[in-house]
C-alpha cells in the first residue's frame, strides 16, 4: 500500500490527486487491475468528478456549505459536526480500473481529496491489486 500526502489550505476544499495516484500506478508492476483510494479521516472524503472546469468544484462546495452550514444546532462537542456529515456524502473510498498501466477514468474525470475540516495535513491510502 502506498500513500499520497495532501496539504489543505481552507476549511472546505477539493484537492485533485489524479496525477499523484497515476504516478503510483505507473511506478508499480501491475498493469491490469484495480486501484482503490481510501481516506482514513472522518472529516474528509474522496470522490471522482469533473476536473476540466474548476467551477464544478466551487459550485459543489458552495452548495454543500449552504445545505450543511458550519454553524447550526449540532451537539458534537468538537465543533466540526458539519465536516463529519459532509464526509459521509462523498464517502471514504473510490475504486478505478487499471488497463495498460493507466487509470481508466473518463475524459473529464479526476480524483479529488475532499477536505471539510481544514486546513490540515492529510493522507490518502492507495492500494493497487491485480
Amino acid at each position: 500500500m502506498e500513500q499520497v500526502a495532501v496539504e489543505t489550505t481552507r476549511q472546505t476544499e477539493w484537492v485533485e490527486i489524479t496525477a499523484k495516484v497515476q504516478g503510483l500506478v505507473s511506478a508499480g508492476a501491475i498493469t491490469e487491475g484495480l486501484c482503490t483510494v481510501y481516506v482514513p479521516h472522518t472529516t474528509a472524503g474522496v470522490t471522482i468528478n469533473e476536473n476540466a472546469d474548476p467551477t464544478v468544484v466551487s459550485d459543489f462546495l458552495n452548495q454543500i456549505n449552504k445545505v450543511i452550514p458550519f454553524d447550526d444546532s449540532y451537539r458534537h462537542g468538537e465543533g466540526n459536526a458539519a465536516a463529519h456529515i459532509k464526509s459521509v456524502l462523498t464517502g471514504p473510498s473510490v475504486s478505478i480500473p487499471i488497463a495498460d498501466g493507466r487509470l481508466q477514468l473518463g475524459r473529464w474525470q479526476g480524483i479529488f481529496f475532499c477536505e471539510y475540516d481544514g486546513p490540515r495535513s492529510r493522507r490518502a491510502l492507495v492500494q493497487i491489486t491485480a
